[in-house]
């Protein structure tokens, strides 16, 4: 079971799907709805179990993971091209 501070994932519940903590409803939700063009109120009054709070934590860890990931990415060039010059 992964955790966060307002999204995990239980094989238990939903087969794992992430989902909000203290709900059954999916993270992938809320980003369906953004790529929709809707806006955030909507999701919140569709699924009043999700706090705004955790909407936008959600949000932030997200962002926060793929802006860790781009770095990680962007490192990994780098680093390949030192070991090739080292003839390592």
């Amino acid at each position: 079971m992964s955790t966060s501070s307002v999204i995990h994932s239980d094989p238990g519940i939903l087969g794992g799907t992430p989902v909000f903590v203290g709900t059954r409803v999916p993270l992938k939700n809320l980003t369906d709805y953004l790529s929709a063009g809707h806006p955030l109120d909507e999701f919140l009054d569709d699924f009043p179990g999700v706090t705004r709070e955790q909407a936008v934590a959600a949000l932030a860890e997200a962002t926060e993971a793929l802006t860790q990931s781009a770095r990680a990415a962007r490192r990994m060039p780098a680093a390949a091209a030192r070991k090739g010059a080292s003839g390592a």
